[in-house]
């Protein structure tokens, strides 16, 4: 495209016909953001990654079965009925009935759950799109899982932020072609840890910069405790504290303000566990070289002050992780 040539057969009307005043945006009234799950899923366009096997499967499913069926989603919140395009690429049909059967423990199906297993990459935007028109006025909800069965393969000299950008962008015009429906597109983090959870959705930014929402689900390997960590352009950017049974997420709270606070303590519970780790390795290493350890040999080591440093010994010693030898002083267990 030649932009100058554009620019100058086009008149001024023409170029600023979209334009607007502070006056006229003061007198606006706007809809209310929807969500289909409060605090967690909005409308518009949403990636909810995680590491493999971490349970994102059972996670939007939960969240599918719980739209379709106007029940609590994550066992705790509330939630209006709406219908669901539920796009399983990675899924079979008895591995979904037996998924399905489990979340829902004994209650039937709800028909307001659809589902696809196979799509080409290329009909996934279109489905949507057609999904969509079939359900005017409903605002639903699309999971498509996964991002990575519909990314296209990049040929040489490609772009692959603007490949990302693009698919995302594609994603995002078909879901707001109607107000208020929700897109959430199931991804993967990346193996290298990250300090900004956002940081961690892998490949590019470029599925992320497109997206509205970014939402994260953590846990350690055979661990029963997760963190879902949520930020958006409209939403408010918060960790919520989930538990995982058989394969099913609970909110681990009554509430998401319970659970936001539960998160908080987990993280602070395991950045104290991380530190005393540190510090016992510390302790033992000195141990072998026959070095006795006190608060100051801390304090200097790890950069904390010494009455910090005086406590983490202490619950060592008490726990019997490290030993005693006289008030302050400190050796390898």
């Amino acid at each position: 495209m030649n932009i100058t040539a554009t620019a100058s057969e086009a008149t001024d009307t023409d170029i600023l016909a979209g334009i607007r005043n502070g006056t006229w945006l003061d007198t606006q009234t706007f809809p209310p953001l929807q969500y289909a799950v409060d605090g967690i899923v909005s409308e518009g366009l949403s990636i909810i990654a995680g590491p493999p096997k971490v349970g994102k499967s059972w996670f939007v499913a939960n969240i599918a079965l719980a739209v379709a069926s106007g029940g609590r989603a994550l066992g705790r919140i509330p939630v209006n009925q709406r219908p669901v395009f539920y796009l399983a690429l990675e899924d079979g049909h008895r591995r979904l009935q037996d998924r399905f059967r489990q979340i829902m423990a004994g209650n039937p199906l709800p028909d307001g759950l659809n589902y696809v297993i196979k799509a080409h990459s290329y009909e996934v935007i279109p489905m949507i799109t057609e999904f969509l028109t079939r359900h005017p006025g409903t605002a639903p909800l699309v999971i498509l899982d996964t991002f990575g069965k519909i990314k296209p393969r990049r040929r040489p000299g490609d772009d692959p932020y603007q490949l990302d950008y693009a698919l995302g962008t594609a994603l995002k015009d078909a879901i707001e072609n109607q107000p208020g429906a929700s897109l959430s597109v199931v991804h993967h983090t990346r193996k290298a840890e990250s300090a900004d959870f956002v940081d961690s959705v892998s490949g590019t930014h470029g599925i992320v910069g497109a997206a509205d929402s970014v939402l994260t689900l953590n846990r350690k390997r055979h661990q029963t405790n997760g963190i879902l960590a949520v930020t958006g352009r409209d939403i408010q950017e918060a960790e919520y504290a989930l538990t995982t049974t058989d394969g099913i997420w609970i909110l681990d709270g009554t509430d998401l303000i319970t659970a936001n606070a539960a998160a908080q303590t987990r993280r602070e519970e395991g950045q104290l566990a991380d530190r005393s780790t540190e510090i016992l390795t510390i302790v033992n290493n000195r141990h072998t070289e026959e070095l006795v350890t006190v608060a100051a040999d801390i304090a200097e080591k790890i950069g904390i002050d010494q009455n910090q440093a005086s406590i983490y010994l202490g619950r060592l010693a008490k726990s019997g992780r490290i030993g005693k030898l006289s008030r302050g002083v400190y050796r390898g267990a």
